[in-house]
């Protein structure tokens, strides 16, 4: 195998994120049927401060409280609960995505793995214990305990340094953002290879080495 280190993104990735089902989940435990209208709303908070969040502009505590500012005073709660409650509900609905075990039992012993993820540590060690992907990855580096995000370069470095300082051509990163894995990564000097499960077109000036449409694909791919 040409890879002595795969680095793999976590959501989207390696495990389904389906936020409005979680929302609804965590929701209906505090007796709020969670619409769709109610998602959309909640996005319009959401995605820009995914977008600070990257950009370094605030911090994982920051967005964590801002996207449910307005439900904690709705329902007369704090944000942290709230975000607690949404995390656990994300860890009680999570899956992996097709392929994922098998690609991970194809890879064990072969090469090393880690996980470099922007998610929030409270969901991404339940996920892997429950899954029972959890011996496959060492380092697990998480941005919000790292205190900068993907896809600044030095994250990478971070995870580089408890992988032993690896050269970086036999480093391949794995993910389905563009942005946060694959333009990180191309940055941090790693191969990489984009998963495009919906067939998008590939951002200007941005060339991953590898482009698969499933885990299945990505599979066959490693062990040619």
């Amino acid at each position: 195998m040409k890879y002595k280190w795969i680095l793999f993104d976590a959501d989207e990735t390696l495990f389904h994120f389906d936020a409005f089902k979680g929302l609804q989940l965590m929701f209906s435990r505090f007796s709020v049927d969670f619409t769709s209208h109610d998602y959309g709303v909640y996005q319009t908070t959401n995605k820009p401060l995914w977008v600070d969040y990257q950009d370094g502009i605030i911090s994982a505590e920051q967005l964590q409280n801002i996207r449910f500012e307005g439900w904690a005073k709705k329902l007369e709660v704090t944000t942290q609960t709230l975000n607690s409650a949404f995390l656990t509900a994300m860890a009680d609905i999570c899956a992996p995505l097709p392929g994922a075990k098998e690609l991970l039992a194809s890879l064990h012993g072969k090469v090393g793995m880690g996980i470099i993820t922007n998610g929030f540590t409270e969901l991404q060690e339940i996920r892997l214990e429950r899954t029972g992907f959890k011996e496959y990855f060492s380092p697990l580096i998480i941005s919000e305990q790292v205190g900068i995000a993907k896809p600044h370069v030095g994250i990478f470095e971070h995870a580089l340094e408890h992988m032993g300082q690896p050269e970086k051509h036999h480093v391949l990163m794995v993910g389905d953002n563009p942005h946060s894995d694959i333009l990180g990564g191309l940055n941090a000097g790693f191969d990489t290879c984009w998963l495009n499960v919906d067939g998008h077109d590939t951002p200007e000036n941005i060339t991953p080495h590898y482009q698969v449409s499933s885990l299945g694909e990505l599979q066959t791919l490693l062990h040619k």
